[in-house]
């Protein structure tokens, strides 16, 4: 610690050169810190305990439909107190880039979902309407929509009568409770019935149950209870919780992991022979400094460890900043994302393995300069050879 002035120094020795590095530094472990985020939370293992509300979808993947005749039987195990269903539509609104989830659901959706906030004469005015539609505030907000217009949704999967052509009248609009998901609200929701009558094919068919619990605590043993009913069938279920719901959908359209590691792996090799470059020409230009320093009487050691400490304190300290800046940002990233990343915070892993990064990556970077400082010699440096 006694030279921890003297490694400061050389920092700051060359001002604009440590900060563009520094922000290098910054901007790399901040994208580390929320694309590691996400990665752990696609990658958790979602366990049901103390879960309020569970997903009932099938065992074999996401895009296989169940039967709705599942509903009774699944409202009759004890401990389920409300149980809905829905399917998934995958409508687009005027032109594909506008892409939001769109589902048809049951009439008592909202009475599952009572966390969402909805007038009750426009929840009446929907549930009268066979061919109405509800949308989040934001979903709303973001096209302009007002109650009363039409929405011209355009079938991708589930024809209408020969056509694509599914419009809806907007009769309602839901808000979140949570204003830490509002992501919630970028969904379009129709009639489960109007869909199931008026598409060309598939009937009697959903993609998905959702359960209300009467007790948290007992959401094990509902799950298995749930699960048991289809068991040996050619429809069989995997009870889980939303979150864990939620990210096997993203799954579908994307390996997460292997995603993030090759976003990760570029960046840090950037990083690396940026870095590099700065510790390489930082030391080049202090050859006679650190000459001076040796005649003085610091030992080869001392010159590696200066050197070493230099490139390791340097990353560090932009990576902390990193770090705190992405776990600054993963609430409001957990928020957009309707409950799919289930970690409004930058987790311990995360941490652990930034931090493990960061001291390996200075260590890297800093050793050849470090050893050139180590083997230098006092007459060939103070010569200019």
């Amino acid at each position: 610690m006694k030279y921890l002035w003297l490694v400061w120094a050389q920092l700051r020795r060359s001002k604009t050169r440590t900060l563009l590095t520094l922000l290098s530094v910054v901007a790399a472990f901040l994208l580390f810190g929320m694309l590691d985020s996400v990665r752990v939370a696609f990658n958790s293992g979602g366990s049901v305990d103390g879960a309020n509300r569970l997903v009932v979808a099938s065992r074999l993947s996401i895009t296989q439909t169940l039967p709705i005749r599942l509903l009774n039987q699944i409202e009759g195990v004890p401990g389920v107190r409300k149980a809905t269903y829905a399917m998934w539509f995958g409508g687009i609104y005027q032109d594909p880039k506008n892409f939001f989830p769109n589902f048809s659901v049951g009439d008592n959706y909202f009475d599952v979902y009572a966390d969402f906030d909805i007038p009750a004469d426009q929840l009446k005015a929907w549930q009268d309407n066979q061919t109405g539609a509800v949308v989040g505030e934001a979903l709303a907000q973001k096209f302009d929509w007002k109650i009363g217009d039409t929405i011209p949704l355009q079938a991708t999967i589930f024809p209408r009568s020969g056509s694509n052509d599914w419009p809806l009248q907007l009769e309602a609009i839901y808000r979140s409770r949570d204003r830490d998901n509002v992501g919630a609200e970028q969904q379009l929701l129709m009639h489960w019935k109007y869909f199931d009558e008026a598409n060309d094919y598939i009937k009697n068919q959903v993609s998905f149950f959702t359960v209300q619990l009467a007790d948290p605590d007992q959401a094990s043993r509902v799950a298995q209870a749930i699960d048991a009913l289809s068991a040996n069938s050619d429809h069989e279920t995997k009870s889980q919780t939303e979150s864990a719901f939620q990210q096997s959908f993203a799954k579908q359209f994307a390996d997460i992991g292997l995603i993030v590691t090759a976003i990760m792996g570029a960046v840090f090799f950037t990083l690396l022979l940026l870095t590099g470059n700065t510790m390489a020409q930082a030391v080049r230009e202090r050859v006679p400094e650190l000459a001076t320093l040796k005649t003085l009487g610091f030992r080869d050691s001392t010159m590696l460890g200066l050197v070493m400490a230099e490139s390791v304190l340097l990353v560090v300290i932009g990576g902390l900043t990193g770090l705190t800046l992405a776990a600054l940002a993963m609430p409001g990233i957990s928020a957009a994302s309707g409950g799919m990343i289930g970690l409004p915070q930058v987790p311990a892993q995360t941490w652990l393995v930034g931090i493990g990064l960061m001291v390996a990556i200075g260590v890297v970077v800093g050793l050849l300069p470090a050893l050139r400082a180590k083997h230098l010699k006092i007459v060939d440096a103070l010569a200019g050879r």
